[in-house]
């Protein structure tokens, strides 16, 4: 009885078991989920509201604010900043020097900063009618509290103790925002909406950075790894790194550099580059076939080149030095050396008399 007992037990449950284990394996999916609209993700620092023109005067609080939130900030350029003591000026979304004259301060002195590189904010100071960022330490180095001493003995001239460095940094800049008639109260975002046309808070690497400051065109190319019969090499850089190569030659009387990228059996491109512009692209594909583009893909603006090529008919810069007197015709204008038509004689020079010798009227006047 026992026995028969502990066997049905043993029947029912095994029973009880496999049905549930059943019932586990039969799990009804839910029914998959309608495809919903693509949502955009947020900016890592969404634009603040623009500052309201009757806002008030900054606030001592928002000063220390400022200060301590843009202080030894990272950010990345949007322009160039040129070398030397004067930086740039942002106003009402515009910075000076701008165009022709930035290209001239940069041919002129070279860039301390440029396009897409990092910048650290080194100092902040609020005037009263702009803000004063100093950009990887600003143009001159300050000194340090050891070199405003002086050591002098008795009769000699003073001697400084701390070494003697130059007072410019050629390595900083540093940018001016000014305002109508006041620095008005504003948060830090506000701020930082007003300098995008100058700096980068956003971008999370250099090459980020630079391929915002670009043509759409450029930037397409760049991030293939495309050259493009146009670009300048800090574009051929961005797109196809150092070259493995370079060649220096000279077709005629025009110097080239050729940049080298790949090597057999591999495509090889050969990029020419005539004053920091691309002129050619030459590529060797694996299979032997050469593919040669020498047609201007993109244009480049280049204010400095254009402004030396306007000149007047005669070969003359616009603003040249002129021997005409106001309102005098070109025809009544004694004519120089230089401008007489070829065949007509010119008359002889002036020779000065050397003091004690005298001239001939002076010798015939004696007789």
């Amino acid at each position: 009885m026992d026995r028969s007992r502990s066997a049905l037990f043993l029947i029912v449950l095994s029973t009880t078991i496999l049905s549930r284990a059943n019932a586990q394996s039969t799990i009804q999916l839910p029914e998959p989920a309608k495809s919903a609209a693509p949502v955009s993700l947020p900016r890592l620092q969404p634009a603040a509201a623009p500052i309201p023109a009757d806002a008030a005067h900054i606030s001592k609080q928002t000063r220390l604010e400022i200060i301590r939130d843009f202080e030894t900030q990272v950010v990345y350029a949007r322009t160039a900043f040129p070398m030397g003591a004067k930086g740039l000026k942002l106003k009402d979304g515009t910075t000076e020097p701008n165009g022709t004259d930035l290209q001239q301060a940069l041919a002129l002195w070279g860039p301390a900063i440029k396009p897409g590189d990092p910048a650290q904010i080194s100092w902040v100071q609020i005037r009263p009618d702009h803000i004063h960022f100093e950009i990887n330490g600003g143009p001159i180095h300050h000194k340090k509290w050891y070199q405003h001493i002086e050591v002098s003995g008795t009769g000699g001239a003073p001697v400084p103790v701390g070494p003697n460095q130059s007072a410019q940094n050629p390595h900083g800049s540093y940018l001016d925002v000014y305002f109508d008639k006041y620095v008005p109260e504003m948060s830090a975002q506000q701020l930082r909406d007003l300098l995008i046309p100058v700096l980068d808070f956003n971008a999370r690497s250099k090459e980020e950075a630079y391929l915002d400051t670009v043509p759409p065109k450029v930037k397409q190319a760049i991030q293939e790894h495309h050259v493009l019969v146009g670009m300048d090499s800090e574009m051929v850089l961005h797109a196809k790194g150092k070259p493995p190569s370079k060649v220096r030659e000279r077709d005629g009387e025009t110097d080239y550099e050729e940049w080298i990228y790949g090597t057999p059996p591999a495509d090889v491109d050969f990029v020419r580059i005539v004053n920091d512009e691309v002129v050619r692209v030459e590529t060797m594909k694996v299979g032997g076939q050469k593919i040669l583009r020498t047609e201007r893909e993109i244009i480049l603006e280049h204010p400095d080149r254009d402004t030396e090529a306007k000149k007047d008919g005669d070969g003359r810069p616009p603003n040249a030095p002129t021997m005409r007197r106001p309102g005098e015709d070109s025809e009544d204008v004694p004519k120089q050396p230089g401008d007489a038509p070829a065949g007509t004689p010119l008359p002889p020079p002036s020779m000065p008399t050397p003091p004690g010798n005298p001239g001939p009227g002076e010798l015939m006047a004696s007789r």
